[in-house]
């Protein structure tokens, strides 16, 4: 779960900055890490969240809809986002990786130059990462 920490939050839509992605799917399968992810984010000033909780939800949302951005938990109840990571790489959407997974072993070769949270992680980091986010893969 993230940290509470203190953390630059925009008081009004003026203050977000305009490098903060308008759209971002979350795929998390912890409800309660999902919604405070939700939360977070849309205190940022990200005007539409999206959650899937498996790899399947999460297809079928970017089907319906590419996100702008993509936050991925790796270890789904019994399965692995990387699939999902795929399907964003072939669309060039950029997303960062949430893991509470330590070590590069984990992650696809392919995948090593993409952003990870470690969780926990504070909303800082967080920010930073929707800050950046054009620069989080479209490769």
């Amino acid at each position: 779960m993230m940290e509470v920490m203190a953390t630059f939050v925009p008081d009004s839509p003026a203050a977000v900055p305009d490098t903060i992605p308008g759209d971002v799917l979350i795929v998390e399968d912890d409800a309660i890490i999902a919604l405070d992810f939700e939360q977070t984010v849309t205190e940022f000033g990200v005007t539409s969240v999206r959650i899937a909780s498996n790899v399947a939800q999460a297809l079928a949302m970017i089907a319906e809809r590419a996100p702008d951005f993509a936050l991925l938990d790796i270890g789904l109840f019994e399965e692995k986002s990387f699939a999902v990571a795929k399907r964003l790489a072939a669309l060039k959407t950029p997303f960062a990786f949430v893991t509470g997974y330590s070590g590069e072993r984990a992650f696809p070769a392919e995948y090593s130059d993409r952003p990870k949270l470690s969780k926990p992680f504070s909303c800082d980091e967080l920010f930073a990462v929707l800050s950046d986010w054009r620069s989080c893969g479209a490769r």
